[in-house]
């Protein structure tokens, strides 16, 4: 951990670079769509504290989870024109929250952007190039891993309710029984939806209740679905 000029950088592990006079949301921001921000690893402004992680991604409990989610919630979305899902690398900003990150996934609704609570973001005036997505999100979802457990659990847990992103679901697939959490937003903070005896959680955000499973392993990798529950 070090400083610049007064703002808290924190660096797991140690190796990055970071610009002199870090020391705004916007500096950080003209940082992230500069050609010396890092191609590798996320990179994280949040309120005033840029946390950076280069650790590797675990293929069975982070890497084909995330792809899974993001697979299915996009055939979600997408199936009734709804919206569209990113994953990894899509900068998400929330100027009220003090917040630039890279969610695993993230889901923003046609609606939401017509409406302007989210809007997209060119590299530069006129450019069809967009690197960030700034506003109020729909839903997000963070896999949890050994370095990133504080941050998803607490400091992400409030900074996205303050940005006003109306579902946080919270995943861990580290331990034998699967972790997977829907908070809905209130005014105060978020509320996790209770699990039924099927094991599904209420989405309000997609209007149906989901669960996640884990499928069986198959040549040593472990597999991941969404299933929704039936009307």
């Amino acid at each position: 951990m070090g400083t610049n000029a007064g703002v808290t950088i924190l660096l797991q592990p140690e190796g990055v670079r970071l610009p002199a006079r870090l020391t705004s949301l916007d500096r950080f921001r003209a940082w992230t769509r500069s050609d010396s921000f890092p191609p590798r690893g996320r990179i994280d402004w949040l309120e005033g504290e840029v946390e950076v992680d280069m650790s590797p991604e675990e293929a069975n409990t982070h890497g084909s989870l995330k792809v899974a989610i993001s697979r299915d919630l996009s055939q979600r979305v997408e199936a009734g024109d709804a919206g569209v899902t990113y994953s990894d690398r899509m900068r998400y900003v929330n100027a009220d929250a003090g917040l630039s990150v890279e969610p695993d996934v993230l889901v923003v609704f046609f609606e939401t952007l017509e409406s302007g609570r989210m809007r997209l973001v060119p590299a530069a005036p006129g450019s069809e190039r967009i690197l960030e997505l700034e506003g109020q999100a729909d839903l997000v979802v963070e896999v949890v891993s050994r370095s990133s457990e504080t941050k998803d659990r607490e400091k992400l847990f409030q900074l996205y309710h303050r940005a006003g992103v109306r579902e946080y679901w919270l995943v861990d697939a580290r331990e034998t029984a699967l972790g997977f959490t829907v908070y809905h937003r209130r005014a105060a903070r978020y509320v996790a939806s209770p699990v039924d005896a099927g094991g599904f959680r209420s989405s309000r955000v997609l209007g149906t209740k989901v669960r996640l499973v884990r499928r069986p392993k198959r040549a040593g990798v472990v597999r991941y679905r969404l299933e929704w529950a039936r009307s």
